[in-house]
C-alpha cells in the first residue's frame, strides 16, 4: 500500500501506520522531520519542485530517481508495513514518485493505466513533470510515463494537497 501525504499530514498518517517506510522528498532548504524510524526505513530526498532546471535552484537527477527506485524494491523485499511517501503539500513531488514506484514495481502494468487510476484517487495532483521524465529514461518505458502523466493534465487547483491511499 503506498500511502501519499502533505508534510502536515505525517504525524498523523505514520501514528496510524506504524512500521511504514517513509520518504521524503523536499526543497534542499527545508529540513526533513526528525522521526523516528530506522535509517532503511527512510529516504530523504532534497531537491526543489521543478518542471524544468532553472538557475539557481537545485532540481531533482537520475541519482534521485534511482535512490527512490532501489528504496521501493527495498521496501517490497522487506514485506512490512506500507510505504509513506510525501513532499510539502503533496500536490506535485509525492504523486510523481508515487507513480514511479508503482511503475517501478509493477512494469506489466501500462502507465496510462497508472495515470488515470493516481488521477481517480488524487483529483488535485499534478505529478512533477521533471522527476516523471527522468523516471522514464531510467525505467527506460519510451516515453509512455511522460504521456500518460501530460494525458491526465492538470490537477484540480489546490494549495495544500489530502493525504490518499493507492492500494
Amino acid at each position: 500500500m503506498l500511502i501519499i501525504t502533505p508534510l502536515e499530514d505525517l504525524g498523523k498518517v505514520l501514528d496510524k501506520h506504524r512500521g511504514a517506510h517513509v520518504c521524503g522528498l523536499l526543497s534542499p532548504q527545508m529540513p526533513h522531520p526528525d522521526l523516528d524510524i530506522p535509517a532503511e526505513r527512510r529516504l530523504k530526498l532534497s531537491f526543489h519542485d521543478l518542471a524544468r532546471p532553472k538557475a539557481g535552484f537545485i532540481p531533482a537527477s537520475e541519482d534521485d530517481v534511482r535512490a527512490l527506485v532501489d528504496f521501493a524494491h527495498a521496501w517490497r523485499a522487506d514485506g512490512s508495513g506500507p510505504l509513506v511517501i510525501h513532499c510539502w503539500a503533496g500536490i506535485s513531488r509525492s504523486p510523481a514518485a508515487a507513480f514511479i514506484v508503482r511503475c517501478a514495481l509493477e512494469p506489466q502494468c501500462d502507465e496510462m493505466e497508472l495515470a488515470h487510476t493516481l488521477r481517480t484517487v488524487a483529483p488535485f495532483a499534478t505529478p512533477n513533470p521533471l522527476l516523471v521524465e527522468l523516471a522514464d529514461r531510467t525505467l527506460e518505458r519510451g516515453g509512455r510515463m511522460i504521456a500518460a502523466i501530460a494525458a491526465i493534465g492538470r490537477g484540480q487547483e489546490a494549495f495544500l494537497g489530502e493525504m490518499f491511499v493507492w492500494e
